[in-house]
C-alpha cells in the first residue's frame, strides 16, 4: 500500500513538473525576441497587428446615481490607400473637417497608385462624432451627385471611421481631486492616476484580451465582445461638493490664500459627502496638469499634504484630559500666561494673562498655556497613548490613491524632547493630513467612536450591486466624555458669539491657527488657519473641516475659517433637509 502512494506521488510531482514546464514555455514562447519578429511581420505582410481588447472601463456615480467619470464614443480615422478613388477629396475634406495637412493626406491617399502601399493607415484619433457627422454628410452628398463626364468624381471611398471609447468627466473640474484621471490618449497601456482611477484602476479597467486583427477596420469580421469593467458609486453627494467647491473658491480669493481644503464627513459612518480643494482641475484636460500642479505640489491636499495643525488640535488633548480623568469640565485653571515645560517657556497666542478659567474657558479662548498644563497633568504615557488612538502618525486608510503620513514623535525618539508634550498639546511639532484631523475628531462628534474615512459605497459588478459597509476602527473616548467635548464647544462659541455660528443650529466647533515652520524657526509672518465643526450638537449628522493655507487677509482662524464653516453648514442643512433644531425636537416629542 505505501509503495502505491509513493508511486502516485511521484506520479503527481511528474505531471506538476511537466505542467510548470508548459506554462514556462509558453511565457517564454510569448515574449521571446522571436515572438516580436514574428508580430512585426504580420504587420509588415499581411496588414495585421495584436491589438488589445479591452473592456468599457467602469462608471463612477455619486451616491445618487449621478454621472462623474464614464465614457464618451470618438473615432479613429484612417485611408486605406488602395480603396482610394480621388485624393483631392480626401485631402480637402479631411484638411477642413478634421484640420489635417492637406499636402501630408493627399500624399498618403495617392500612396498605393504612386508607391504600391497597401497598408492602412490611421490619420487621425479621438475624433468627435460632430466631426465624423459632418464626413458622413459628405459622403451621402457625393454618392447622390451625378457623375461628371470627365475626371473623377467626389469621393471619400478608402476613408474609414472606427468608433471606440474615450474616458471622460461629464462635470468637469468637479470633484476632480477625488476621481484622479485616466491617461485616455495612451490606448494600449491606459491606466489611471491619482485618486478613484488610480486606487481602483483594476476593479474599473476589468480585464482586456490580446487578438490579431487586420488594421483595415473594413476587413474586421467580428471583434470579441469583452464584459465591462466594474463601476463605482460614492459616498459623495454631488450638490454638496459643488457647493463645497464654490465656497472654498471664494474663500480663497476673498482671503489670498496659497489653497483652501474643505472637507465633510458623516461621523456616524465615515463617509465622506465632501472633499474640495484648489486649486482646480479639469481631468478631461489631464494633459494640462503639469500646469496646475507643478512638480512638488499636490494633486489632492486632503489626503496629500501634512501641515502643523494647530489649536484646532486642542480637541484632542481636551478629550484626552477629559477622558483619562485628569481634568473635568469645571475644573479651574489659573492662566499666568506662561508655563515652563521641559525647561522651556510656553506661551499664550496673545502673550496675555487670562487669569482663573474652566476648561471651557480655556477652548474658548484657546489658551495654549491651558492645553500644554493639561497635558503635564496627564504625562506623557497617558497623552500619547490618546493621541495615537485617535490615529495621529498613522494612515486612515482612506481609499484614495496618494495618501500621506508623518510619524508621530514619542518620547524615547531621538527627535522627541520634554518641550514636545506641551507644544504638542496645542497642535504645534505635530503634522497630519486634513483627512487624519477629521477623521479623529469625527470620534468626538461620534460618541467616542473612530469611524474608517471612506469614499465608496458600493461597487456594481456583473450587473450586481456589493455594498461598503462601514468600519469602526476603535472606541477612542468614552460617550459621556464626546457629549461632555460637544457641549463645551457648543459653549465656548455661544459665549464668544463665534461668526461660526447658524442661525437656527446649535453647532460645535475649534478655530485653530498655527505658525509655519520654517528654515530658521516659526515664520510669524504666514500661518495656516483651520476650523472644525459638526452639529446639530445634540445630534450630529456632519463634520466640516476647513483649511486656508497662508491667508494674507487675516492670520486667524477665527477671522478666516470660522466664517467659512457657517457658509457651508447654511448649505448643509439645506442639501441634506435638516430642518431647524426647534422644528426637529418637537418632531421628535411623542
Amino acid at each position: 500500500m505505501n509503495s502505491t502512494n509513493s508511486r502516485l506521488r511521484f506520479v503527481g510531482v511528474i505531471f506538476i513538473i511537466i505542467g510548470l514546464a508548459i506554462i514556462f514555455q509558453i511565457v517564454r514562447v510569448q515574449n521571446s525576441p522571436q515572438a516580436k519578429e514574428m508580430i512585426s511581420f504580420l504587420e509588415k505582410n499581411y496588414n495585421q497587428e495584436i491589438r488589445v481588447i479591452k473592456p468599457e472601463r467602469g462608471n463612477i456615480y455619486d451616491r445618487w446615481g449621478n454621472l462623474l467619470a464614464g465614457n464618451t464614443e470618438v473615432y479613429e480615422v484612417g485611408i486605406a490607400p488602395p480603396q482610394v478613388i480621388n485624393s483631392d477629396t480626401i485631402a480637402q475634406d479631411l484638411s477642413s473637417i478634421l484640420g489635417l495637412d492637406f499636402t501630408q493626406i493627399k500624399k498618403i491617399a495617392r500612396s498605393y497608385v504612386e508607391e504600391g502601399n497597401q497598408q492602412y493607415m490611421v490619420v487621425a484619433d479621438f475624433v468627435s462624432a460632430d466631426k465624423v457627422h459632418l464626413l458622413e454628410n459628405k459622403l451621402a452628398e457625393y454618392e447622390k451627385a451625378a457623375k461628371p463626364k470627365k475626371g473623377a468624381a467626389p469621393s471619400l471611398n478608402g476613408v474609414h471611421w472606427v468608433a471606440h471609447l474615450r474616458r471622460s468627466y461629464p462635470e468637469n473640474a468637479l470633484a476632480a481631486n477625488i476621481l484622479g484621471f485616466y491617461n485616455f490618449y495612451d490606448r494600449v497601456d491606459g491606466r489611471g492616476i491619482l485618486g478613484l482611477e488610480e486606487q481602483y484602476n483594476n476593479l474599473l479597467a476589468g480585464t482586456a484580451t490580446r487578438v490579431v486583427l487586420p488594421m483595415n477596420p473594413t476587413a474586421i469580421q467580428e471583434i470579441p465582445s469583452v464584459p465591462p469593467g466594474s463601476s463605482l458609486i460614492l459616498t459623495i453627494d454631488r450638490g454638496i461638493q459643488a457647493a463645497v467647491e464654490r465656497i472654498a473658491q471664494k474663500a480663497q480669493e476673498d482671503n489670498g490664500a496659497e489653497s483652501v481644503t474643505i472637507l465633510v464627513m458623516d461621523p456616524e459612518t465615515g463617509e465622506m459627502l465632501a472633499m474640495a480643494t484648489t486649486p482646480a482641475f479639469n481631468p478631461n484636460e489631464y494633459q494640462k496638469y503639469g500646469e496646475v500642479f507643478p512638480q512638488g505640489s499636490h494633486y489632492n491636499r486632503a489626503i496629500s499634504q501634512l501641515y502643523e495643525p494647530g489649536s484646532v488640535f486642542k480637541v484632542l488633548t481636551m478629550a484626552a484630559a477629559l477622558d483619562s480623568g485628569a481634568v473635568t469640565p469645571e475644573t479651574t485653571f489659573v492662566d499666568t500666561g506662561a508655563i515652563e515645560v521641559g525647561g522651556l517657556w510656553i506661551y499664550n497666542w496673545d502673550r496675555g494673562a487670562w487669569g482663573p478659567q474652566d476648561m471651557t474657558g480655556c477652548m474658548q479662548h484657546s489658551l495654549n498655556v491651558c492645553l500644554a498644563w493639561t497635558a503635564t497633568e496627564m504625562g506623557p504615557t497617558t497623552f500619547y497613548t490618546y493621541i495615537q488612538n485617535f490615529g495621529l502618525g498613522k494612515y486612515t486608510g482612506i481609499d484614495l490613491a496618494g495618501e500621506q503620513v508623518y510619524p508621530l514623535s514619542l518620547p524615547g525618539d531621538q527627535n522627541w524632547y520634554p518641550i514636545n508634550l506641551g507644544t504638542n498639546a496645542f497642535g504645534q511639532g505635530v503634522a497630519a493630513t486634513p483627512v487624519q484631523m477629521i477623521t479623529a475628531i469625527a470620534a468626538v462628534a461620534n460618541d467616542g467612536r473612530m469611524m474608517a474615512p471612506h469614499i465608496v459605497k458600493a461597487y456594481i459588478q456583473d450587473g450586481h450591486q456589493y455594498d461598503i459597509s462601514p468600519r469602526l476602527i476603535r472606541q477612542v473616548i468614552k460617550p459621556e466624555t464626546a457629549r461632555a467635548m460637544t457641549e463645551m464647544l457648543a459653549n465656548s462659541l455661544e459665549n464668544e458669539a463665534s461668526v461660526a455660528l447658524v442661525e437656527g443650529y446649535r453647532v460645535s466647533g475649534k478655530t485653530g491657527t498655527a505658525e509655519i515652520p520654517g528654515p530658521r524657526g516659526y515664520e510669524s509672518s504666514v500661518t495656516n488657519a483651520s476650523f472644525v465643526g459638526w452639529g446639530p450638537s445634540d445630534d450630529p449628522k456632519f463634520i466640516v473641516y476647513i483649511w486656508l493655507e497662508k491667508p494674507t487677509s487675516s492670520p486667524w482662524g477665527s477671522v478666516v475659517a470660522a466664517p467659512v464653516f457657517s457658509e457651508v453648514v447654511s448649505e448643509l442643512t439645506v442639501l441634506m433637509k435638516l430642518p431647524p433644531d426647534s422644528i426637529r425636537q418637537q418632531m421628535a416629542q411623542p
